[in-house]
């Protein structure tokens, strides 16, 4: 079997790559064009469902004036179909969606990893780790499993590249075959607190709720640094119950001591190459809002008849990412959204959407366990 990107694919991969290499992240709104619609053109041709798809609303390269009438797949059809822009046979890598024991599990077949993780560090360092000095590392404390426990978790490779390349010595992973290893990781946090300076605690959301509960439980508050900053992603919904952005802030706040101006709520999902972060850290005292890399774009789109959301209104999020080179661009999310400056937020799930999968599993996970 053969491994890595396809060659006919390795000018584009290469340009792609130039960008997220470069230190500065000056939008560039002529070169995403251009490279988005030579990878449209390229995976019309290369993936043949994605082909009848676009074929089905009328749209060929030759037709396309601009990004945005790239159409985009629903998230769900990566349940259904390989979306590959590449032979089967050059696959490297598979990561699935979360799912639960009564539904499908998405997938995301790679060729290579190189377009993922290029686009992982950036932007976590930008908006995760922003006071960090060039070459230096922090203490990163993950509250998910590893990439050995979960090779085919999205999640979990983002913070093992994470760790490899930004992460301090005593940096690690503290959940361990569905258990949160509470006791190791109230170690860590303490001998974090003891040599001040920064420190990162990220995880799912529910994996906090967990370690809330634990700290409830034993009767517990922490007083971390002030240089803690906190990155949770994955929803506010679980199985077993839902819980606000604002009290879970709170909670974290009044249990653990990190104000909400530090706590950055990471959006991303399996399907995609690239990942968008609340701008709390890297811009302080603006406006909260979920922003990204300049090589992917978000627009907000009319729930019925797809045509571009109203300003200020409510709107379907669609993401075109550069970073997805060996799949499929343009990505229809059941999310929905609102425009905020040169950003966005998210405000919940189109009715009847599944919820969101990496939260719920680590919810599902933790409850199994009894911790």
């Amino acid at each position: 079997m053969t491994h890595g990107p396809d060659p006919a694919r390795r000018n584009l991969d290469a340009r792609v790559l130039a960008w997220m290499r470069e230190p500065s992240w000056k939008p560039d709104a002529a070169r995403f064009e251009a490279l988005a619609l030579e990878l449209f053109a390229f995976q019309w041709e290369r993936c043949p469902p994605y082909r009848r798809f676009c074929e089905g609303r009328g749209v060929r390269p030759a037709t396309l004036s601009n990004w945005q009438e790239i159409p985009a797949v629903p998230t769900g059809a990566f349940k259904e179909l390989e979306l590959r822009s590449f032979p089967a046979q050059r696959s490297a890598h598979v990561f699935r969606t979360s799912g639960t024991s009564t539904s499908a599990r998405g997938a995301l077949h790679l060729d290579t990893l190189e377009l993922y993780e290029a686009s992982l560090l950036p932007s976590f360092a930008r908006f995760v780790l922003p006071d960090l000095a060039p070459g230096e590392r922090a203490p990163i404390l993950v509250l998910a499993p590893s990439p050995n426990e979960a090779p085919d978790s999205s999640l979990s490779h983002m913070f093992g590249v994470v760790l490899r390349e930004l992460g301090a010595p005593e940096s690690g992973f503290f959940l361990r075959e569905g258990v949160l290893l509470s006791d190791e990781l109230l170690a860590a946090l303490a001998r974090a607190g003891e040599h001040g300076g920064c420190v990162a605690l990220c995880g799912t959301t529910f994996a906090f709720v967990f370690l809330l509960d634990e700290l409830a439980r034993r009767g517990r508050s922490l007083a971390l640094p002030p240089g803690t900053r906190i990155m949770e992603t994955g929803g506010f919904k679980g199985r077993s119950r839902e819980l606000g952005r604002d009290a879970l802030y709170a909670e974290i706040g009044q249990r653990l001591g990190v104000p909400a101006a530090r706590i950055v709520n990471q959006y991303g999902m399996t399907e995609l190459g690239s990942q968008f972060y609340d701008s709390v850290l890297r811009l302080p005292g603006e406006p909260r809002r979920k922003l990204g890399p300049p090589w992917a774009r978000v627009k907000l789109v009319e729930p019925v008849n797809g045509g571009p959301a109203p300003e200020n209104e409510l709107g379907a999020i669609a993401i075109v990412d550069l970073a997805n080179t060996g799949s499929v661009l343009a990505l229809q999310t059941a999310d929905l959204g609102r425009r905020i400056g040169d950003g966005f937020d998210v405000l919940g799930r189109e009715p009847g959407a599944e919820a969101r999968g990496c939260s719920i599993a680590a919810d599902e996970l933790l409850g199994q366990a009894g911790t």
